[in-house]
Order: C-alpha cells, then sequence, then structure tokens
C-alpha cells in the first residue's frame, strides 16, 4: 500500500512539473479571477425575531426574552396580558441573518437564514414574523417575513426515543426578505477605480499593470502589491461598466510563492512546479526490532521431590536495512526530488521527515507548510 501511494504521489508531482513547463496559455487566467473592483462589495444584515406556528417545539417558559417579545408584538396589536400566563411553547425566539448584495435595488428579495437562540426543539414548519434587518451603523436595509425550511426533522417524544436529521433549529427563507434600501456606491465618480488583488504580490500586481497599460495606455499604476489604481479614459466616462468588463477579461500569467504543503496526519503532499533544491545528500534506511516471548516448560526428574517449572525467555532480533544515499544536484525540480525519493523506497510520511530536514538544512527554497 506505501509503495502505490509513493507511486501516485510521483505521478501527481511529474504532472505538476510538467504543467510548469508547458506553454504559458496553460497557465493564463482573467483579471476578473484574481482581483476585484474595491466598492463593489455585500454587506451583513442581522436582526431579532420570532419563529411561529410551532407543533410544540418551540421555547419553554424558562426564555424570557421569548415571553417578553411575545408580549410585545401583543401590545403593538392592543392586546395587554400577563407574561407570567403565556405560553410559548409554539414560539421560538430567533437570530436572522443575511447578505445584501451589491448593486440591489428596493423592492429586490434576498435569502435568509433563521437560528434558533433559545431552547427550541426544533423550527420545521414555523413561520417568520415580520423581522428589520439592519447592518452595522444600525440601520435597516431590508425586512424579512416568510415561511421557514429547515432541511432537517425530530421525531420523537423522549431524549432516548428520539430521531433527529440535521439540525432543526436552523432554517432558511428563500427570497425571505425585501430590500428597503439600496446600497450603491457611483462607480468611478471622480474619473478613477482601483483593483484589489486577492493576493498580494510585487510581480503579479506588475504585470496586471502593464497588460492594462498596453491595452488602454498608460492609466494604471500598482500602488502597492494589492492595490492598482486606474484612471478611467474620457472615452469610457459615460460606460464604466464595459471599462471594468474590459479590464476583468484581460488574460494574466499571476506568480506564485514557491510552496510545499504537508499534512502529517494523512501523509498527503503537495509541492507546486516552483520548488528547488540545491545540491544535497540524502540517506534513508530503516532499523526494525522485533521481540518473541517464548514460555518453557521444565518438569522434575522421576521419582524426585522437584515441582515443575514454567520459564519465559525473550528472543530479540535486530534488523538494519541498507541505508540507501541519493544526491540531488542544484536546481532540482519537484519531479527530480520526488522521483529520486521514491526510487530509495521512501514512503509519503519519509518525504515529509526527509523535505523538513532539507529545508532545516538551507537547501529548500520554498516555504514549507505543515497542516
Amino acid at each position: 500500500m506505501k509503495k502505490f501511494l509513493s507511486l501516485i504521489l510521483a505521478c501527481f508531482c511529474v504532472f505538476a512539473f510538467n504543467a510548469k513547463i508547458a506553454s504559458a496559455d496553460s497557465a493564463m487566467t482573467r483579471i476578473k479571477d484574481i482581483a476585484k473592483v474595491q466598492g463593489v462589495r455585500s454587506n451583513q444584515l442581522v436582526g431579532y425575531g420570532l419563529v411561529v406556528g410551532l407543533n410544540g417545539t418551540g421555547d419553554s417558559n424558562k426564555t424570557i426574552e421569548t415571553l417578553q417579545s411575545v408580549a410585545n408584538i401583543l401590545r403593538q396589536f392592543g392586546v395587554t396580558i400577563n407574561q407570567a400566563d403565556l405560553k410559548t411553547k409554539n414560539v421560538a425566539a430567533v437570530i436572522v441573518t443575511a447578505t445584501l448584495p451589491p448593486f440591489v435595488r428596493e423592492g429586490d428579495t434576498i435569502d435568509t437564514t433563521i437560528s434558533s437562540m433559545g431552547d427550541a426543539k426544533s423550527i420545521q414548519g414555523g413561520e417568520l414574523v415580520q423581522t428589520p434587518l439592519q447592518a452595522a451603523n444600525g440601520e435597516v436595509y431590508a425586512v424579512a417575513q416568510g415561511a421557514v425550511s429547515t432541511g432537517g426533522f425530530t421525531a420523537g417524544n423522549g431524549s432516548s426515543n428520539t430521531r433527529q436529521k440535521n439540525f432543526p433549529t436552523v432554517g432558511t427563507t428563500p427570497n425571505g426578505a425585501i430590500v428597503e434600501r439600496t446600497v450603491e456606491d457611483d462607480l468611478g465618480a471622480n474619473g478613477t477605480l482601483s483593483l484589489s488583488l486577492a493576493k498580494p504580490d510585487f510581480t503579479t500586481a506588475a504585470r496586471i499593470t502593464d497588460v492594462i497599460n498596453l491595452r488602454f495606455g498608460p492609466i494604471a499604476r500598482a500602488a502597492n502589491p494589492g492595490r492598482i489604481d486606474i484612471s478611467i479614459p474620457q472615452y469610457y466616462r459615460g460606460n464604466v461598466v464595459s471599462f471594468v468588463a474590459g479590464i476583468e477579461d484581460l488574460p494574466i500569467v499571476p506568480d506564485n510563492v514557491a510552496k510545499v504543503v504537508v499534512s502529517e496526519r494523512t501523509g498527503t503532499i503537495v509541492m507546486g512546479g516552483d520548488v528547488s533544491v540545491d545540491e544535497v545528500s540524502i540517506t534513508q534506511g530503516g532499523l526494525t526490532i522485533s521481540v518473541q516471548e517464548d514460555t518453557d516448560v521444565d518438569q522434575p526428574a522421576p521419582f524426585s521431590y522437584g515441582t515443575t517449572v514454567v520459564e519465559k525467555e525473550a528472543d530479540v532480533n535486530a534488523e538494519e536495512a541498507p541505508a540507501s544515499s541519493i544526491v540531488l544536484p542544484a536546481t532540482s525540480n519537484v519531479g527530480d526530488i520526488v522521483g529520486a525519493l521514491n526510487a530509495v523506497g521512501a514512503t509519503p510520511r519519509d518525504i515529509i521527515s526527509i523535505l523538513q530536514a532539507i529545508k532545516a538544512a538551507g537547501a529548500l527554497h520554498a516555504e514549507l507548510q505543515i497542516i
């Protein structure tokens, strides 16, 4: 099994190496996939509400917030009742969350997630009462209401006779919130916009700047490894959307840091094609020690007064496999490393230890990350 894993690892890493020396088209991607326009972002919304209509699976009378909320709602409709007289088995206090996408307008609908915050057993089949959703600034941007779909259930009438599927205390309401206020930034209003890189990198930022300037003229400047400032050409001022679409569709070859990621728990090794090593000598061998205990019985001579004695003897054997040595020349690529290590019979876990030793010796020119 270990040899099979080693073979699979070698094949994978050789493929990674071949992908590196292939044509540049194989590494091409769009600017849209590695960067985004600053200001085009979502906003998180949250609200507190009640789910009603439950079949006895709501909060108990020990949940004070539910009792207070029910009493407040009834008071708004002109019904005054003593809070101590309320029964809330069919009601659950919930937190409602949603994400407000960019450029949505008033009247658009968004999805919501409803999570029980009390001791309700299930909110399956309930109805969310009208709940305002606000942003971090305290302003209300949407209002949620609708039937709750949990995708799970709880059945039974006792702790030892209950069956549960998924999490019936968390549900969703597709298109359950109506947008009441628009969060809209006038994109490019001052004649400029900025791109934000998903992974800041000096080389990638410089390449993006060059590609944009080659297509539209000298309008882009890399302010730092994570941001590129762009001046919108005059003839695009009235059509910023087309200008951004043209930038996002430009091809680019991003640059990546050489990295080796290993998982000691599973013996998984993933290495990029830019990994290289200095000339290094590696010796790999194994020591096997086995201890076997035997039981001997000594019988006394006939007609003697001796007694039977049981003795235990330990047989210790030690075997050391012949050490295998390899020398990797300088500028070895990832295919050479794994191929040579597999040639001496190293398992994936052996390779992890060897890579750690090479990194400690300063011969591995890559970031070694252990997860």
